[in-house]
């Protein structure tokens, strides 16, 4: 009995000295997200006269539902490429238009999502609105979805046009039934932007920006943006009319992954 006694005597030491040592132990800690270099700011902070209609936040877009990494409706890009964006606002005031923006800067974890995304071939829930004569299967060999994006290093904005006072936009009803991105503006989704001739990210050849089928106030509206942005350092991709990089980039060779959120730049 003695040993016995001896033998539970010890067992109960030892188990609380482990429960001592696990009480003290501080939980295990998430990883923290990432913030944006200070080089970074929220676009208001810079103009807080730029509409902002940041789609990935919704499910309208082609994926029909909201983008990973976009956690609040927030434009995010680096200082130089908004302090661009000011001038061509404070043009574009002078001349009883607004700039739009749709997307700024884009995390990784996004374009990630975009490629799972077009790699599942039974998902075309979208298709009638942003894509309807594309196969999905050449999303990739056509260029409209990509590993990398221009938009992760932070000086790239996806916009448009908006001429004063703006109306406002309707939002996205999910089920709704899908008009053509191509189609005559009066039939497609409703937007308060000029007309473009397309909706934005529309996987068509229309969306090239000096398709020659697009004419008149379209192609006008297109060229004045193209030549407003370009006055102030932006380059426009060829492939998409609402596509333009700021140049120089500050971060030419990085793809950034922090989330788009308020607290990504605070202060800034």
């Amino acid at each position: 009995m003695t040993g016995s006694r001896t033998a539970l005597r010890a067992l109960a030491t030892a188990a609380a000295a482990l429960f001592a040592v696990t009480a003290a132990s501080p939980p295990a800690q998430a990883h923290p997200e990432p913030i944006a270099p200070e080089e970074f700011v929220a676009l208001r902070s810079v103009d807080p006269t730029i509409i902002q209609e940041m789609r990935y936040t919704t499910a309208h877009t082609f994926m029909g539902e909201r983008v990973d990494g976009y956690r609040q409706p927030v434009c995010i890009l680096t200082r130089p490429a908004a302090r661009a964006l000011h001038l061509a606002q404070k043009r574009l005031l002078r001349r009883g238009h607004s700039l739009k923006v749709y997307d700024c800067y884009r995390p990784q974890r996004a374009v990630d999502h975009f490629v799972r995304w077009a790699k599942d071939l039974d998902d075309q829930s979208m298709k009638g609105e942003f894509y309807p004569l594309v196969d999905k299967s050449r999303l990739f060999e056509d260029g409209y979805i990509a590993e990398k994006s221009g938009h992760s290093r932070g000086s790239t904005v996806d916009l448009t046009l908006v001429r004063l006072p703006a109306l406002p936009t309707r939002p996205y009803r999910p089920g709704e039934r899908l008009a053509p991105c191509f189609a005559p503006k009066d039939d497609r989704f409703p937007d308060n932007s000029v007309d473009m001739g397309t909706g934005y990210d529309c996987f068509d050849p229309l969306s090239h920006t000096d398709d020659p089928r697009v004419q008149g106030a379209q192609r006008a509206n297109r060229q004045f943006l193209k030549r407003t942005l370009a006055e102030a350092g932006f380059v426009n991709l060829p492939e998409e009319w609402w596509h333009f990089t700021f140049r120089p980039e500050p971060f030419p060779d990085t793809h950034f992954d922090f989330p788009v959120h308020r607290r990504s730049v605070s202060g800034r």
